[in-house]
């Protein structure tokens, strides 16, 4: 069995890792991300079995799912208690991908937790979904800010009135710097609303993937 403790960075990884069998001990660096994509593709196809450790990082989606295409056991610590468990002060990424190796060596790896592909896909659409509210959201009340500069008080019926010199069906004649203001923001505001709409989840599927937990 190989095992190999990974010190994972968005450019690069440090490696240390160990043949249980035949006791080969490697130390590498491998840049992102064609680098490190042949160095597993190759160490896959010498068949056995193969065993990763890291820290959970959120910049390693792409080499969790090449592990998982090679199927390559990937174990996912807590970066904490991994810190904590260091004897030693001096810190370079030779020494984290080492520690990292004894840790798992030792059975003392911290191993936490990962939820499913399809259980982050649909938070991730959730997180994106709720970013696009808060901007949208945020357009509206520059627009009514705007509304409000120039003594109109059309409240929500200012979110559907189109551009062109009318507001609430009501023309008006804008100064130059609020026209273009407003503008910009009712342009930005279709696109906006669409992508809300099209990143909407059904309650259904958020609540079969268990989001709450």
């Amino acid at each position: 069995m190989i095992i190999i403790g990974c010190d994972y960075h968005p450019s690069f990884q440090q490696i240390a890792f160990v043949d249980t069998e035949t006791g080969e001990f490697l130390e590498q660096r491998l840049a992102h991300r064609e680098e490190a994509e042949k160095f597993y593709r190759e160490l896959a196809a010498r068949g056995g079995k193969l065993r990763v450790g890291m820290e959970a990082s959120g910049q390693a989606r792409w080499f969790e799912r090449l592990l998982a295409e090679l199927k390559v056991e990937l174990w996912i610590g807590d970066a904490a208690e991994i810190r904590a468990k260091r004897v030693r002060k001096k810190k370079t990424d030779r020494e984290d991908a080492r520690h990292i190796l004894q840790l798992l060596l030792e059975d003392r790896f911290p191993r936490i937790w990962v939820a499913s592909w399809d259980n982050r896909d649909v938070r991730q659409l959730l997180w994106h979904r709720h970013r696009m509210v808060q901007m949208r959201t945020r357009i509206m009340n520059q627009l009514q800010a705007v509304a409000l500069n120039e003594g109109l008080r059309c409240r929500k019926r200012l979110c559907t009135c189109p551009t062109g010199g009318r507001v609430c069906g009501k023309p008006i004649s804008w100064p130059l710097l609020s026209a273009r203001r407003t503008d910009a923001l009712m342009s930005a505001r279709p696109g906006l609303c669409r992508g809300h709409q099209a990143t909407g989840v059904p309650t259904a599927i958020a609540n079969q993937h268990e989001l709450t937990k």
